[in-house]
């Protein structure tokens, strides 16, 4: 209730999901749909029918501009591939001329392959998708939907932020070594009980604050 609210959803079906999806491998709904400002791509089971969105576009977008609801049919990619493929895991990232970064997987599905390749010249502000190789990630349990997370600010709020937590070439020289230096190559259950394991994080964790400029920020930096 909280949520509806507080993001003004006057459709309480947003806010759930299809049972049929999370039968389906589909527990997070981030595995069914992406969103972009006034653009959404969605299967056509991720939410429980009628469609929401078809009342939800002339209700909240028409004072606001034209919005693109994308519904992807069973016929176009049935549910099993669309949870295989991670297709709707993807980022929807620009404003008037869209990209979709989708992992590789979504690529190596022939139904979303085709579904993909199409999408850039529908009417929508999705002009381009990209595919990128995170399988190291996908393997580890996280997708592109991990990236999701945006946090818009002002040039004030921006001006308030310590510089070194912005990834530029030099930092990321600079972590690179710091993960080199500092992660084992491997783990044993037994150097679970080794405190020198312990330590290492320690030490390894007050010298990653001290290179993005965050200060004392854990209990064992400020003993």
């Amino acid at each position: 209730m909280a949520i509806a609210r507080l993001h003004k959803v006057r459709d309480p079906r947003m806010l759930q999901q299809n049972p049929a999806a999370i039968d389906a491998g589909a527990f997070h709904n981030d595995v069914l749909a992406v969103a972009n400002l006034n653009v959404v791509l969605y299967h056509a089971s991720a939410w429980p029918p009628p469609d929401p969105f078809v009342a939800a576009r002339a209700q909240w977008f028409a004072p606001h501009g034209e919005f693109h609801h994308i519904s992807v049919s069973e016929q176009e990619i049935p549910l099993a591939d669309a949870v295989s493929s991670y297709l709707f895991n993807s980022q929807i990232v620009g404003t008037d001329k869209m990209t979709l970064i989708a992992p590789t997987e979504s690529r190596d599905t022939p139904t979303a392959r085709r579904f993909l390749e199409e999408l850039p010249h529908r009417n929508t502000p999705i002009r381009e998708v990209k595919y990128v190789d995170i399988r190291q990630s996908m393997n580890n349990g996280g997708g592109p939907a991990c990236l999701r997370l945006r946090v818009v600010l002002t040039h004030e709020e921006l001006d308030l932020i310590r510089p070194r937590v912005f990834l530029d070439d030099a930092l990321y020289t600079t972590l690179v070594d710091w993960v080199t230096r500092n992660y084992r190559d491997h783990l044993l259950p037994a150097d679970l009980a080794d405190p020198k394991l312990l330590d290492e994080s320690r030490q390894a964790l007050d010298e990653l604050t001290q290179v993005l400029g965050l200060g004392s920020i854990y209990p064992f930096q400020r003993q």
